[in-house]
């Protein structure tokens, strides 16, 4: 087994990489989940999000007017996305999804089922409860289709951030035009190690399961409303009712030997009663799924868990200074994308604005479901993206720097940043400076020094490995997630002080 980070040297493991960390030659079982695509809220997760809309969109709208030539052009362009890495191969990558056959396969099944011609599917998500055949793994297949050009972006952003080299005039594969509403074929450039191009997934759309479950749906939903209507029947004296004593409701095993459980029962029988998917859609449309965790992905993908010990003392190894500036932007990235993960993602490092005219040192797109990060967005500071700025200076940063950091901010792009620096002489000096610029209006800066990057990395530990509860404790300390960050929030709320 050989990872990216190994083939290409990267001197990283999976916790310091925004991508999945695939093997080169064999697959990974994480799938890529549609529904976590519809909670990303950069341009990148829009874009994606525009592609799934407008293609699946042009399926339904063919199956509804049976335009069976237009359904079958459109899925039969969709092809096995080996280059992914990811799913449920044996030995090396094979593809399980679509050829032009499996495409036209799902074509006719689409058109000849009542769920898609009635609007019980409305999303791509939707079809793996009610088209035999299709699962998590084509559910993923076909997402990673629709959605290969921004990944193809999204590959040459790593590569550029890591070094990886590209290799030009590569087919691209069919990529899907949200305009044009068409498939579209090219030459692109992409990493090919051992001669076969190579896709990367970005970790925050990848999952071990779908967020939409047709066994949660089942068991908890269709199930409860069988239940009652057999309650109400039996009370009505009504012939094939299910007769139980004591007017208990009937069993899940009795329901299921009198309905089914197979997905064309569970089809038919959602077909009869279609609020009770709709209820079921609305409820998961409200909780955003959970990226996969470091642990996760650990156990999963069988590699290392982040070692943040370690990378905070490669940031405190550097040598403060301009000639190891470099070397200290790089640590410092390595760290905080290990920390903050899964709350910011994508990282970039050197990210140009206004026409190339300024620049970011590293920037991060938030991606909280939980925490500090989305305690910054639901009490409206504008922080889609999240920036930082490294000084690697042996003397005490001063205005000019924290002016430069906020220079960058506005409501489009975010007015939060980090000022990770060695030291400070007078600390408190410059955290007031802080809370200056934000009471001016132009924004909210959080200073990191070294002896702060230390306590991170302790939070994160203590987080990670809780000290065993003393039940005779009567007001024990609560247990943080690793998300919620104290230290951030006190810095906050000195802001706002």
């Amino acid at each position: 087994m050989t990872r990216v980070s190994e083939y290409y040297s990267l001197g990283r493991t999976q916790g310091t990489l925004d991508f999945v960390d695939v093997d080169t030659v064999n697959d990974i079982q994480v799938y890529v989940d549609p529904g976590s695509i519809r909670y990303l809220q950069d341009d990148w997760g829009k874009q994606c999000l525009k592609m799934l809309e407008t293609f699946f969109d042009s399926v339904l709208d063919s199956v509804r007017s049976n335009d069976k030539r237009r359904t079958v052009a459109l899925l039969s362009q969709l092809r096995e996305p080996n280059e992914t890495h990811l799913g449920i191969s044996r030995g090396p990558s094979a593809g399980r999804g679509f050829g032009s056959k499996m495409g036209a396969s799902f074509a006719e099944k689409l058109a000849q089922s009542e769920a898609a011609k009635t609007g019980l599917i409305q999303d791509l998500e939707d079809t793996a409860f009610f088209i035999d055949g299709v699962d998590k793994d084509i559910v993923s297949d076909v997402t990673t289709n629709i959605i290969r050009g921004p990944l193809i972006t999204y590959t040459q952003q790593m590569a550029e951030l890591f070094g990886i080299p590209l290799e030009s005039d590569v087919v691209s594969g069919p990529v899907w035009n949200p305009v044009s509403l068409d498939w579209e074929n090219g030459f692109t450039e992409l990493p090919t190690p051992d001669g076969k191009k190579l896709l990367l997934v970005p970790k925050v759309i990848v999952r071990r399961s779908m967020h939409m479950s047709r066994g949660e749906y089942y068991r908890n939903h269709l199930v409860p409303v069988l239940q009652d209507e057999e309650v109400d029947a039996a009370s009505r004296g009504l012939a094939g009712a299910i007769r139980t004593r004591g007017g208990r409701k009937a069993t899940q095993k009795e329901i299921r030997r009198k309905y089914g459980s197979t997905k064309p029962d569970v089809t038919r029988e959602t077909l009869k009663r279609p609020s009770v998917y709709e209820h079921y859609r609305q409820i998961k449309r409200k909780v955003a799924p959970q990226p996969l965790t470091h642990r996760e992905l650990s156990v999963t993908a069988d590699t290392p868990m982040p070692d943040y010990e370690r990378l905070l003392q490669e940031v405190l190894d550097v040598p403060s200074g301009k000639a190891d500036a470099t070397r200290y932007h790089n640590a410092v990235e390595c760290l905080l994308t290990a920390i903050f993960y899964p709350s910011l993602s994508m990282s970039d490092k050197e990210a140009e604005i206004h026409d190339g005219r300024k620049r970011i040192d590293i920037s991060y797109t938030n991606t909280a479901r939980d925490g500090f990060f989305k305690y910054l967005i639901r009490h409206r500071i504008q922080s889609r993206y999240v920036f930082v700025e490294c000084k690697n200076y042996g003397k005490d940063v001063t205005n000019p720097e924290l002016d430069q950091l906020s220079s960058r901010f506005s409501t489009l792009r975010g007015e939060f940043g980090i000022l990770a620096c060695r030291s400070f002489q007078d600390k408190a000096a410059f955290l007031r400076r802080c809370r200056d610029t934000a009471r001016d209006g132009r924004g909210f800066v959080i200073a990191l020094d070294d002896e702060d990057l230390k306590r991170l990395v302790s939070d994160v530990m203590v987080a990670l490995n809780p000290a065993p509860v003393d039940e005779s404790d009567p007001d024990p300390a609560p247990i943080r997630p690793v998300s919620d960050y104290p230290l951030l929030h006190e810095r906050l709320k000195e802001l706002h002080g």
